[in-house]
């Protein structure tokens, strides 16, 4: 009764429209008054301030978001782009599928994936528009190669599920790989499948290699100071000679490298991306401190017991209450924010799904799987809106374009749901 309490004050303190770290933490403290002594409240909100605070782990987080917005502010997803677009242009859809390899390996040095979408989008849309792609399936392939930045490593979304449920982050890194690579050969083959079933959506392979050989200019498109720094930021996770604080701020370092090897780096681009990241990283600060808060309240109400309680009292098998959750997944992720998602429900899904013996890794790949097909699919699809923002592009019909690559996401899941060492064969490699 008293979980339910708490829901119903933090569901109402969103509507009110308040900032969700200021609802998740109001929320705790209201509920907690009913729970515990004031004193005790006190106790624990200092508590979580100063251990929030003091851990080097959340460093991470605004460490990434800069070298994010260092890579953004140096235009590489164009480089990027182009390079990849040597190597695709003679297939049928291969601008398209260059822009997905571009995706790949912009995510591989972002995190983001709303900064990936954007700059996806300066860079593929108008080439993609001239090659004479229809826009919906442009802005359908770009949000999709967006999303990868929540699932290949360095990711925001693996750093707060490790944060929330104190599982692993490098382990969680590791893990995000191979489904991450996996993704992306999905993605090309769906571009190939719809291009085939609806010939309409995109250029002749003729047409398309003419088209996509616009000229740059001399020393652009290289993809080697980004291979360089993916070594450097997977390599240091892999081998165990750097914490992951260290290698985002070596990430962060060699970000603002490559923007001034491109040239592309002055004052005004270097103050965007600092300001960038400082809001950015507050925002994300703020609700983990809200949420921390709210976590103790879920703690002291034993909802997680009480779930595995009824569960065992129920006769269902784990496979079923596992389905069961990732179907309540997909359903939120269409209509909240992914972060709230996981800093709401990560702690608890994830001690449910661990009472019935499935590993902590590999339910953080799920989980972010979920999350990253609720940032396509309608009513919300964050990544969509965006680049429907970006490009100019009628919202119903970027939401349209969304649809082939959505069913290919859940080709993945269940692909990901039937083989857990997908995600957990290079993360207990060590």
């Amino acid at each position: 009764m008293s979980f339910a309490y708490g829901v119903g004050v933090l569901l109402l303190l969103i509507l009110l429209a308040l900032p969700l770290g200021v609802a998740l933490g109001m929320a705790g403290v209201i509920s907690l008054y009913f729970t515990i002594p004031v004193g005790s409240i006190m106790a624990l909100t200092s508590k979580v301030v100063h251990s929030t605070t003091a851990s080097t782990l959340l460093m991470t987080i605004p460490m990434f978001v800069l070298m994010s917005e260092f890579l953004a502010s140096s235009g590489v997803a164009q480089d990027l782009l182009l390079s990849c677009n040597r190597a695709m242009r003679k297939l049928r859809g291969g601008l398209a599928m260059a822009c997905i390899l571009a995706g790949t390996v912009h995510a591989a040095a972002t995190g983001s994936s709303t900064a990936s979408a954007a700059s996806l989008a300066r860079a593929s849309f108008p080439a993609m528009t001239k090659a004479g792609y229809a826009p919906s399936f442009s802005v359908g392939t770009i949000a999709t190669a967006g999303t990868l930045a929540i699932m290949v490593p360095p990711s925001v979304a693996f750093i707060l599920f490790g944060i929330m449920t104190e599982t692993s982050i490098g382990r969680l890194f590791l893990a995000g790989v191979i489904p991450g690579l996996l993704t992306c050969v999905g993605y090309m083959i769906t571009i190939s499948i719809t291009l085939w079933l609806k010939p309409s959506l995109g250029p002749s392979k003729e047409q398309e290699a003419e088209a996509a050989n616009f000229t740059v200019e001399e020393g652009r498109g290289s993809l080697w100071p980004m291979l360089a720094l993916i070594t450097v930021v997977l390599g240091g996770l892999y081998t165990g000679v750097a914490t992951p604080t260290e290698i985002a701020a070596l990430g962060a370092l060699g970000a603002f490298l490559i923007a001034l090897y491109g040239r592309r780096m002055n004052t005004r681009r270097f103050a965007d991306a600092v300001g960038g990241t400082m809001r950015i990283s507050s925002m994300i600060i703020i609700i983990v401190f809200g949420a921390h808060i709210f976590g103790y309240f879920i703690s002291f109400s034993r909802i997680t017991d009480t779930l595995l309680t009824w569960i065992g009292q129920s006769g269902l098998p784990p496979t079923a209450v596992m389905l069961g959750v990732v179907f309540l997944y997909l359903i939120m992720g269409m209509i909240m924010d992914q972060a709230a998602i996981l800093i709401l429900t990560a702690p608890i899904s994830t001690a449910l799904m661990v009472g019935l013996g499935y590993d902590p890794i590999w339910w953080g790949v799920v989980i972010i799987k979920s999350a990253e097909i609720g940032m396509i699919t309608p009513p919300l699809g964050l990544v969509t809106f965006v680049t429907s923002s970006a490009t100019g592009t009628d919202l119903k019909e970027s939401f349209k374009g969304v649809m082939p690559f959505a069913l290919g996401e859940l080709v993945i899941l269940s692909l990901l749901l039937l083989f857990p060492s997908l995600s957990l064969w290079l993360a207990y490699m060590q």
